[in-house]
């Protein structure tokens, strides 16, 4: 049976599909897919991609050009979220997500659009996520005290005392601190405003701090009603859906209530620079000697140019894809930086695209010295020429992305709408970001008669005088800069408040409060209910064999001609001082040489015939120990079935014959060091959650020390340190241990090609040792804080709790869910103006935590955390429990793909989580009841269960005295 035979039947070019006309129905064998390309009377289009897949996706986008950097896109991304005429509840898209099985939801602003988009793998979810998502996005009631509570919002320290400081709050507000704090984001924004300068990418369109306070809720529904039309609409729809209902509800919903409307959202060409240029801009760091970045950037031609956006993105990942790329490596060995700049490489996210390359981790004092080596070395390519293997293993990287379908990251669904989003968006074939066939052939044609990429790298790079010289520098005095800013800001506006004026913001404060505290009334909302949670797991099927001390999976699936390996070894005894080498032994055995070629050469042979390999740690438990540790290493790799022989041969020579060498080790140790680094502000939540697991939890001790501060500190100090000879001497004693170790293998392949030889792999493995079951430990020292360059804070508590088996631990997870849909959201994003606050339990290792993101509070987050106990006694219903079930149902039942599905239920299988454990452990999450949560809640959530971490910008004692909390401070 077909593919098309399964699936609805689709329209043919010409069709009118009520007001719809099908302008373009196109066959996507890569995919084995279909799409559908209509326009809407109003002027809408649709794009659907029929495919047989139980995954439904959809999205709504709007070309969204802001004209200066207040944030209006981004504060109305927010705002339309929150209530619209169907759905007058406070923030229906938050209060959706527990009532729905839902395996993506989010919304998002760029540069120049805005998306919203969700996928589920239930029809009738999918059809109660698009009647919410069509009346939020089109017919949002923009409340003025939405507005207020996510955008921005003068507010007393002690909002109804008039007496007390003034301060600016909002989500936003808080969250673009955050942001433009962070190195990476400091990066982007300066890229395109630099590339860009008199264009909608030179603003801030997520907002600049000191520029949202000047957002008025005039221009806030202005700009709605403006961008936020049918006619100015890009829809997406995607899997096993009937189109002709999708339309239909689409018409009744939206289109049945608009008339035509006429908006310019064009973006003009950026009038070329008749010069090179320097731009520098600076975010708050210290690393003042390893904290800069030096990017050399271009403008190149339209993105929507099919054959030239294929050619710079091959052109890219011949320069610039692996360690041993002829512009990359020359750039790392120079030793002038550690890692490549943010933003490398070819970009097609601007109308007119971009290349860049650069070097991060030096002092900016080094600038004229990294745009030299980068000119100079992209003019040595162009006269010698590039090595055609190069291409040819560049172009077969491309075959495999084309094949490939996976749901990691992003489901698959929505991979597909941002790759034809690109073209579509900008009045480009968006048929073009999802088929390469002509677009290739022509390539290939091309390279036959001749040179293709020099005359772009000359032409387009060397001899193109718009290009700009980007030095982001680290000042450790801006930090401090923008707080006064802030203070003159507010002092500035403020300036000719009289009483009344400040009893208006009392009195918008207290109503602001007022409406949060409501209880909103969410019936309004469709839902789904517990029938419509499977009660099942999935029984992927898969056969073993042993093979020595080797067992090994065969998993079926239509994997597309790819074949996909892992080989996890259960670690024997692992000596004190080799635990935290492993997670640099992982990050270096794949990037470094093995079996007599140096990296350079082995980079090559991986691009050539493999679409990657990589190693990593981890640790992991028993359903009924949480003190049973087990350490894995695991090293997986993926290739087309024609490679899947030299794949093989690829890992065997990386497991059995690493080579390693100081010169090497040391610019692969920088590199992580600047990545690590560069990821604390923005992923400040992760590391303080680590960091307070590791207090309570054996399992989160080991996993901070691989992944942590822990380990950031370590590493830290053996690059200043110099112990990268000892380094070497102990990776040999790591290879050794692994060896000795007890590998499970896991083959995923089309079942033609399941019978890949194994052995090369296999009789590497002849050890004998005995798993290994590290001693249990927690981390020392009662609750730790860490401080950086940061203007808001990252706040966590972490609960020691039962193991999975245990009666308790699906009360604990549905408890998890509650807390952030019910109680957290309200008290620290909407009251206490965090950009996020969450609760989590990781059931495997039976770890509780609550945490904030970007929260401008310590002390009051705290308080929060410690009154959830209490607000278990509030007039909590059937509902809120019904949706916290669904809600945890959907972390039992993960979106999978042909090359996870396998491998998840393989090794889940071989930790005793098998389908009979996962079922019971459902079963009982299914017959929760409130008196359970309670009794869980008091019996697991206790002060003496708890640790606590924060990382923030500041010491936060003298907030959290009066909590009875003091942390140990230490700067990272």
């Amino acid at each position: 049976m077909t593919t098309t035979e399964r699936l609805p039947a689709l329209p043919a070019p010409g069709d009118r599909l009520g007001r719809y006309t099908v302008e373009r129905v196109e066959d996507l064998p890569e995919m084995q897919g279909t799409l559908v390309l209509l326009r809407h009377d109003l002027g809408a289009r649709h794009a659907h991609v029929a495919r047989d897949d139980d995954n439904l996706a959809f999205g709504v986008t709007f070309p969204t050009v802001p004209k200066d950097s207040t944030g209006v896109a981004h504060i109305l991304e927010h705002v339309v979220l929150m209530g619209s005429q169907k759905y007058p509840v406070p923030d229906p898209f938050f209060a959706m997500i527990p009532r729905s099985l839902n395996t993506f939801m989010n919304a998002m602003t760029a540069s120049d659009w805005t998306t919203y988009p969700f996928s589920t793998r239930n029809e009738k979810d999918f059809f109660n996520l698009l009647s919410v998502y069509l009346d939020a996005t089109f017919f949002p009631l923009l409340r003025y005290e939405s507005f207020r509570q996510d955008g921005h919002r003068f507010e007393f320290e002690t909002p109804d005392d008039p007496s007390t400081p003034l301060k600016l709050q909002g989500v936003v507000y808080n969250e673009m601190k955050g942001a433009m704090a962070s190195p990476g984001s400091v990066m982007w924004r300066a890229f395109g405003k630099a590339l860009y300068p008199d264009l909608t990418y030179a603003n801030n369109s997520g907002g600049s701090p000191e520029d949202i306070p000047n957002l008025s809720y005039e221009a806030l529904r202005a700009f709605h009603a403006a961008h936020y039309h049918p006619s100015n609409a890009f829809f997406y729809t995607y899997g096993r859906l009937d189109l002709s209902r999708v339309l239909s509800e689409i018409e009744a919903q939206v289109m049945s209530h608009f008339s035509p409307q006429t908006l310019d959202v064009s973006i003009p060409d950026q009038p070329s620079f008749d010069a090179p240029r320097r731009v520098e801009v600076s975010y708050p760091g210290t690393d003042v000697e390893r904290g800069a970045q030096v990017s050399v950037a271009w403008k190149l031609g339209l993105a929507t140019d099919p054959d030239e956006n294929l050619r710079w993105s091959v052109l890219s990942d011949v320069l610039l894809g692996n360690p041993a790329a002829p512009l990359t490596r020359p750039l790392i060995e120079s030793g002038l930086g550690s890692a490549l700049a943010d933003l490398s490489g070819y970009r097609d996210s601007f109308r007119e695209a971009a290349f860049a390359a650069g070097l991060k981790g030096l002092s900016a004092s080094k600038a004229d010295a990294v745009e030299t080596l980068v000119l100079n070395t992209l003019r040595e390519i162009a006269e010698q020429g590039i090595d055609p293997a190069l291409i040819e293993s560049s172009l077969h990287q491309f075959e495999i992305q084309q094949r490939e379908v996976s749901n990691s990251g992003y489901p698959y669904g929505l991979q597909v709408m941002f790759r034809l989003l690109g073209p579509w968006l900008y009045g480009g074939d968006p048929v073009t970001g999802l088929r390469l066939d002509a677009e290739l052939n022509r390539l290939r044609e091309d390279l036959e008669r001749g040179q293709v990429f020099e005359p772009m790298i000359r032409e387009g790079l060397l001899a193109n005088p718009h290009r700009v010289t980007l030095v982001l520098t680290p000042d450790p005095e801006l930090a401090a800069r923008t707080e006064q800013a802030e203070q003159a800001l507010i002092a500035r506006l403020s300036a000719n408040f009289t009483d009344e004026d400040r009893l208006r913001i009392v009195q918008e404060s207290l109503r602001l409060k007022e409406l949060q505290g409501q209880a909103p009334n969410p019936d309004v909302l469709p839902t789904l209910t517990l029938a419509d949670v499977p009660p099942t797991v999935a029984r992927v099927p898969y056969t073993t064999e042993e093979a020595g001390r080797a067992l090994i999976g065969r998993v079926p699936q239509p994997t597309g001609g790819l074949t996909y390996l892992d080989v996890q070894v259960r670690l024997p005894e692992v000596p004190a001082e080799l635990l935290d080498i492993l997670p640099l032994y992982a990050y270096a055995v794949t990037r470094s040489g093995a079996a007599g070629q140096d990296y350079v050469g082995l980079a090559r042979r991986i691009e050539a015939v493999t679409g990657g390999v990589n190693a990593s740690v981890g640790v992991g438990g028993s359903p009924d120990d949480l003190d049973n540790l087990r350490l894995t290493f695991t090293w997986s790799g993926k290739a087309l079935a024609r490679n899947g022989a030299a794949l093989v041969e690829v890992l065997r020579d990386i497991i059995q014959a690493p080579e390693f060498t100081r010169e090497r080790l040391e610019q692969l140790l920088r590199q992580r060091l600047a990545g690590l680094k560069a990821s604390v502000v923005s992923a400040g939540s992760a590391y303080a959650e680590r960091l307070a697991a590791a207090q309570v939890s054996p399992a989160g001790f080991v996993e901070e020390r691989w992944n942590g501060l822990t380990a950031l500190a370590y590493l830290e100090r053996v690059v200043e340190s110099g112990e990268v000879d000892a380094l070497l001497e102990r990776f040999g004693r790591v290879r050794d241990l692994l060896l000795q170790g007890q590998p499970l293998l896991c083959l995923t392949a089309t079942a033609e090609d399941l019978g890949l030889d194994l052995t090369p792999l296999t009789r590497q493995f002849r050890g004998q040792a005995p798993v290994g079951h590290p001693m249990p430990g927690t981390r020392p020292g009662g609750p730790q804080a860490r401080t950086t360059d940061s203007p808001v804070a990252f706040n966590a508590v972490a609960y020691r709790t039962v193991p999975y088996i245990h009666p308790d631990s699906p009360a604990l997870l549905v408890l998890s869910r509650l807390l952030r849909s019910e109680y957290l959201l309200k008290e620290i994003r909407e009251k206490g103006g965090a950009y996020g606050g969450g609760a989590a339990f990781d059931a495997r290792a039976g770890v509780f935590t609550l945490s904030s993101y970007r929260d401008p509070n310590i002390a009051r987050t705290y308080e929060v955390f410690r009154q959830a106990r209490a607000f278990l006694d509030t007039d909590l219903s059937e509902r809120e429990l019904t949706e916290a079930i669904l809600g945890a149902s959907k972390v039992l039942d993960p979106l999978t793909s042909p090359d996870t599905a396998g491998r998840l239920r393989f090794y889940s299988d071989q930790a005793g989580f098998t389908p009979e454990v996962q079922e019971t452990y459902k079963a009982r999450l299914l017959k929760v009841t409130l008196a359970d949560l309670r009794r869980a809640a008091d019996t697991w959530l206790t002060p003496n269960r708890a640790g606590y971490a924060l990382v923030a910008g500041r010491d936060p004692n003298a907030e959290t005295k009066a909590l009875g909390l003091s942390f140990e401070v230490q700067p990272i």
